[in-house]
């Protein structure tokens, strides 16, 4: 049986690493569309079609996940890889700027197969092990965001018009779907006890709400710093495109690399104050980040974050996994793939404002301090359930 569930945990997390390649790798070739295939000059357009997609499955993944708590989780999984691949195949046909923006639309409308795999996942697996499993699923993700810009960027240059890429990538999801379409229809219990205390030593009173919020804030002090990131360390160090690519990708590759590890350090740490302490980590590699002048204490800040990032992730996984109830495990994924999205919109529109205001280093000063008042909230909340636990 452990067997059997690792085996469909290794397909779902291929399943959504191929449908989320092209959604996650075609995005910064949207400037090279606008020019090539749709002819529009205004490049601006290219950071607004960006965030249509996030913004629109922000909008959309709870009613999704409503959808599969009384539909079925098999059925909105097979869903959202259709819905992609549905929205790849018109993108990759369109000639204007209002078709593309309206393919970018569906794909976030229609797409949503993080949440969506997830629900499944709470379905199949609870406790410890659904922790874990939710920190495989982001891995999956930030693997998508570390390959597919690189290898699209090769397939790029073997094709006259970029758009067209997206004809062959809706294949991906496509895919997906027929592998999906061979798992088991879990059926919709009545229990509406969470499930996700099982093997999971957690001492916390945070409620689903505050596990939303501690979300965003997360997502957003993730993404701030990403849009210009490039152009920073380029203008600080006159690097090359290729390392200061490299150095952009570098927490997601500590990600990658640590995951494991530290899901198995970590596991002491699975409170309120632990997150805390993971915060204030990663205020202080974005603050460090701000403020060096030295090339080798970038790549140091660098993978600070990426720790931080990852321990912060892995504790919010347990969190997560103690709210779920596998009857609404849909509508629990659905707000919380909602609550990151909004975060990475709110985050791509403040690092505009930021950078355009102040300097190039104020989208990491904005994360900072986002993380700085959450880790002092967290520590609170922490150190008064220990004073309630001593009276």
């Amino acid at each position: 049986m452990i067997l059997h569930q690792r085996r469909l945990v290794w397909l779902l997390m291929f399943c959504h690493f191929i449908s989320a390649f092209a959604a996650l790798g075609m995005p910064p070739f949207f400037a090279l569309i606008l020019e090539q295939t749709l002819h529009n000059p205004n490049t601006y357009l290219a950071g607004w079609f960006y965030v249509v997609p996030t913004l629109f499955t922000a909008i959309s993944s709870p009613w999704w996940g409503r959808f599969a708590d009384r539909v079925g989780k098999k059925i909105s999984l097979l869903r959202a890889q259709l819905g992609l691949s549905i929205s790849f195949l018109l993108a990759g046909y369109c000639q204007n700027t209002t078709l593309f923006f309206l393919a970018l639309t569906l794909q976030g409308l229609l797409g949503g197969t993080f949440s969506a795999t997830n629900a499944y996942l709470a379905s199949v697996s609870s406790g410890a092990a659904l922790a874990k499993n939710l920190t495989l699923m982001q891995g999956s993700a930030r693997a998508a965001l570390v390959v597919a810009p690189a290898l699209l960027g090769i397939l790029a240059t073997t094709t006259t018009a970029v758009i067209e890429l997206y004809r062959f990538l809706a294949l991906l999801p496509l895919t997906a779907a027929l592998l999906l379409w061979l798992l088991p229809e879990v059926a919709s219990p009545q229990s509406s006890q969470p499930i996700g205390k099982a093997g999971l030593q957690l001492s916390t009173t945070l409620s689903g709400k505050a596990i939303f919020i501690l979300q965003f804030a997360f997502i957003f002090a993730s993404v701030v710093s990403l849009p210009y990131f490039i152009a920073y360390s380029q203008a600080l160090f006159s690097l090359s495109i290729g390392l200061a690519g490299v150095l952009f990708g570098l927490p997601n590759l500590i990600y990658l690399v640590t995951a494991s590890l530290l899901s198995r350090y970590l596991q002491p740490y699975m409170t309120p104050i632990g997150l805390a302490w993971l915060f204030l980590l990663m205020a202080i590699s974005l603050i460090g980040q701000a403020q060096t002048a030295n090339l080798s204490a970038l790549i140091a800040w660098r993978i600070l974050m990426g720790l931080a990032m990852t321990g912060g992730f892995i504790v919010l996984h347990a969190l997560v996994a103690s709210l779920v109830c596998e009857h609404s495990a849909g509508r629990t994924f659905g707000w919380l793939e909602s609550s990151a999205k909004y975060g990475a919109v709110v985050a791509g529109i403040a690092a505009g404002v930021a950078v355009d205001g102040f300097a190039l280093t104020m989208p990491f000063i904005l994360g900072a301090g986002i993380l700085l008042v959450s880790a002092c909230w967290l520590a609170g909340s922490g150190y008064a359930h220990q004073l309630s636990k001593n009276v």
